[in-house]
């Protein structure tokens, strides 16, 4: 299977990294100066798994001529209109696109503009960032990679994909019920980009603080109540989890969202925040302190140069 990574950012530079260290057909769609740098120094991958520098195969969107097998996108939301545009001519009648996104509207975007026959979902769980030398350094041991048809079930070519991914040393995981997964890492990773966001630290910080353990429990419910009411409420399992998250005394743990946010740079706060806000509103239910959080990134992000 040809497979095409649209970028070599932290996400997918360490999946992409990962399959081509072992040995699947991969090339890194890039720009030009990451392609220069990556022809220099490698693709460093710095992780508890095991350090590697990769030299992967590289092309630029002018010069993609054919189109590949399975597109892993993993572009940051903002960046999702410039990226469909660059990997368009890699888009065949028998290519899958696989997202690795958070929250939902991307798939909708993704196939109003390929169609929906070439779009499965997906959903990553790794904490990666790119360093000052351009190193992707791997920030926890958790590397999963979810994927399955948006309607449920299987169908042959996810087992495919299964097939492309599955012991490339990472987890690989076909789901049946991907929405499903979906649904749970938006809850997770909406409270948590909430709470570190509005807070302005880290889940020990904000439990540390007088009231702040009982805000971050609220600010969980509410993103649960809206998965409940768009018909894919938490499991057990999937809800104890993220309360123990964000409910840990001492926790270093941010949200990427936060990173960006004290890095200065853009943040994904309409696609993570706004969506899940108006479906809830859509149901009728109400949120202050999701709301809080996204008028807080809001007015930061208006005050972005350019």
């Amino acid at each position: 299977m040809k497979i095409l990574v649209v970028g070599a950012g932290a996400v997918g530079g360490y999946f992409g990294g990962r399959l081509s260290e072992a040995q699947r057909d991969v090339t890194f769609l890039v720009r030009a100066a990451r392609a220069e740098h990556l022809r220099q120094k490698g693709l460093q991958l710095v992780s508890p798994h095991g350090d590697a520098t990769i030299h992967p195969k590289l092309i630029l969107a002018v010069d993609i001529k054919a189109p590949y097998d399975l597109i892993l996108l993993s572009v940051k939301a903002y960046g999702l209109e410039s990226a469909m545009k660059d990997f368009a001519p890699a888009v065949g009648p028998r290519t899958t696109i696989l997202p690795m996104l958070n929250g939902m509207r991307h798939l909708d975007t993704l196939a109003a503009r390929f169609g929906q026959h070439a779009v499965v979902g997906g959903v990553c769980r790794v904490s990666t960032e790119m360093d000052a030398a351009g190193r992707i350094v791997q920030l926890t041991d958790v590397q999963k990679l979810t994927y399955g048809e948006v309607n449920g079930g299987t169908s042959d070519r996810v087992r495919a994909v299964d097939q492309a991914l599955h012991g490339a040393g990472f987890e690989s995981i076909l789901s049946e019920n991907v929405l499903q997964d979906m649904w749970e890492k938006w809850v997770m990773l909406a409270s948590l980009g909430a709470i570190t966001c509005l807070f302005r630290g880290a889940i020990g910080e904000v439990q540390s603080a007088l009231g702040g353990g009982e805000l971050a429990l609220k600010i969980l419910a509410e993103c649960a109540a809206i998965a409940t009411a768009s018909g894919y409420p938490p499991t057990e399992g999937s809800g104890g989890w993220a309360k123990r998250m964000i409910a840990s005394p001492g926790s270093r743990l941010t949200s990427s969202m936060y990173r960006d946010m004290m890095a200065g740079g853009p943040v994904e706060a309409d696609h993570i925040l706004g969506d899940l806000i108006e479906r809830g509103r859509a149901h009728g239910i109400e949120t202050p302190l999701l709301q809080a959080a996204y008028v807080n990134l809001s007015v930061y992000q208006a005050r972005l140069p350019g």
